[in-house]
Formats: structure tokens, sequence, C-alpha cells
């Protein structure tokens, strides 16, 4: 009897420190990113089983110069807010075979759709701005965990961007995005 109740005890301290993995998205999730050119606020919020609306602010960065601009470097931020609709097309495929899937780690299908306003660019160039545009960019994706509250994602996609405004002698056109993020989730 005794030699029961102790495997009884041992079971039951043993599993009370196991943590059954959510096998849908996360029912919303808050972080910043930072990438190569830009940092950003984000939340997604679940949607279905599945599917995730990513709202995020930020900045993205430009960087230029040269021979043409007096051999110096320049750069810019510029403010975007993007609403990206997602679907985690694997996180139960991830889950059933015992992967992380916390923090909504799955691969992804998105449609980005990222305003530029005309509201202010911070740089280091005098006279400097930015003419109201928008971006709608089909993207494929992948977002994995580094701990519990670390994790990084990176993203490809081509897509089409139009200017809101004929201010500027720039044309409305096809556009390729590839980012890659590391970040903090809250």
């Amino acid at each position: 009897m005794n030699k029961i109740i102790t495997v009884l005890v041992i079971f039951i301290f043993s599993s009370s420190g196991l943590k059954a993995q959510n096998t849908s998205v996360e029912k919303s999730l808050f972080g910043i990113q930072t990438g190569v050119l830009g940092i950003w606020g984000y939340n997604e919020s679940r949607l279905a089983d599945q599917f995730a609306l990513r709202t995020e602010i930020g900045f993205d960065a430009g960087l230029w110069g040269g021979t043409l601009y007096d051999n110096s470097v320049n750069f810019a931020l510029i403010p975007v807010i993007t609403f990206e609709p997602r679907w985690y097309y694997n996180i139960k495929k991830r889950a059933n075979k015992k992967r992380r899937t916390w923090n909504n780690g799955a691969n992804f299908l998105s449609l980005e759709t990222s305003f530029y306003p005309d509201l202010f660019v911070i740089s280091n160039a005098k006279n400097v701005g930015v003419a109201n545009q928008i971006y709608f960019i089909p993207k494929w994706g992948i977002k994995r965990n580094i701990g519990k509250h670390f994790g990084f994602e990176a993203g490809l996609g081509a897509g089409y961007g139009t200017l809101l405004e004929r201010k500027s002698t720039l044309d409305d056109g096809f556009t390729v995005d590839l980012h890659l993020k590391i970040g903090y989730n809250f």
C-alpha cells in the first residue's frame, strides 16, 4: 500500500510542473521587436484557432549616402502603422510533435497592410519627408521562441505599393519585403 501511495505522490508532484501547450494562437500577445532597419511595438489578437490579427506601430529605417551625398551617410526613421491578418497554418502540427508553440511559434501566411503617414521623419539630414503611402504585401514567414519571453521571426513577400497623394515623383508599383526581427514578448 505504501508503494502505491508513494508512486501516486511522485506522479502528482512530477506532473504538476508540466504545462500543456495551447494548440491555437494566443488570445492576446504584446511585444516589441527590432530588426536590421527599424523598431516596432505589436499586438496579436486571436480571431480563430489558427488566425490572429497583428497590429503594429513603429519606425522603419532608411539609410542612404555615398558620392552623390557629399560622402556622408544619412538615416531616417519613418513612422509606420501595420495591420496584418495571419494564418498560423502549422501550429497544431507543431503542438502534436511536442514543439514549442507558445507566443504563436509557428509558420504563417499573411497579408500585410502598411501605412506610412506624412506626420514626421526623424533624420540627421535636413528637409527629409515622406508622402502618404500604403503597401499590400502577401507574405510567408516563421515565428519561433527563444526561451520564455524572447523570440524571432523572418518573413518574405512581394506586393504592391501606392502613394495616396501626388506630391512626389515616385511611382506606384511592385515591392518586395524581407524582414528579420528579434523581440521580447510581455
